[in-house]
Order: structure tokens, then sequence, then C-alpha cells
């Protein structure tokens, strides 16, 4: 299965954009994975993602659009999210310290820990900036009775 979906930088389409990916998974794996626990883990990296997209690349310029794909073969899942902005420079971050409350940053351990695979390309193709995430949803276990 793949699909896309290309929505506004707006933060009113979060729902569209949470339903559109959630409801197109469920359609194919519901019955044979753990619903329920990837739904939770998915929600909260499509929020992550959408918000920073809007917020940080496009700086809420609603006309800038976001493209989301999905690909799902057997059980592995792969997101992609393009982007139109300057660029998240991995070279810059740091990552939070337990002990030291910061702002921001904690979006990339977010989906490290949610996702298998976290890939963040700059400048592909010259324009746009591609976040690509992988994640295999594990077969439900089923035992004799």
């Amino acid at each position: 299965m793949k699909t896309e979906l290309i929505v506004p930088s707006d933060l009113k389409f979060l729902s569209v954009v949470e339903n559109w990916l959630l409801e197109s998974l469920k359609l194919e794996v519901n019955e044979k994975v753990d619903w329920s626990e990837i739904e939770k883990g998915l929600r909260l990296v499509i929020v992550e993602v959408y918000s920073n997209t809007v917020r940080h690349a496009h700086q809420g310029k609603t006309e800038i659009p976001v493209l989301f794909r999905i690909e799902l073969k057997d059980q592995n899942l792969s997101l992609e999210i393009w982007d139109q902005g300057e660029g998240f420079s991995l070279e810059e971050y740091v990552p939070p310290e337990p002990t030291n409350f910061q702002e921001g940053g904690y979006g990339w351990l977010i989906l490290h820990r949610i996702m298998d695979t976290v890939e963040y390309r700059l400048r592909v193709g010259g324009e746009q900036n591609c976040l690509r995430m992988g994640k295999e949803l594990v077969p439900r276990v089923s035992y004799p009775r």
C-alpha cells in the first residue's frame, strides 16, 4: 500500500493529517498487529513532525504545502515528510540533558524512541527536505488455547 497527502502549512489541518495516516494504516494492519500501541506512538510522531514543519520549517507560511507519503510493505512502514524550509542542521543539534530543562529539542529524541529508523536529508533535488522514518509493525502474537 502506498498513499500520499499534501496539506497546507497550517495546524488547523493537524487532525486531517492524523486521521489520514492512522486510518490508512488501520485499514491495512488492524487485525495483524497490536494497533492500540502503534496508534499511540504514530499519533505522537505525526503531531511532533507536522507542528515542527509548520512552525519552524515553513514559519507559518500557510501557502507552502507539506507532503506526506506512507508505504507499507508486509509489516514495514515507511513514512516521509517533505518540506520546503531552510532545513534543520543535525550538526548543530544538542540533545536535552536530563538534569537541565530546556524549551525545545525533544522532538528528535521522541522520533528516535518511537520509530526504528530516522533519516533527515537536506535539499533533496535542491529544493526540499525529507524526513524519512521507518517502523516494523510487529505482528500480533496469538497463543494456542
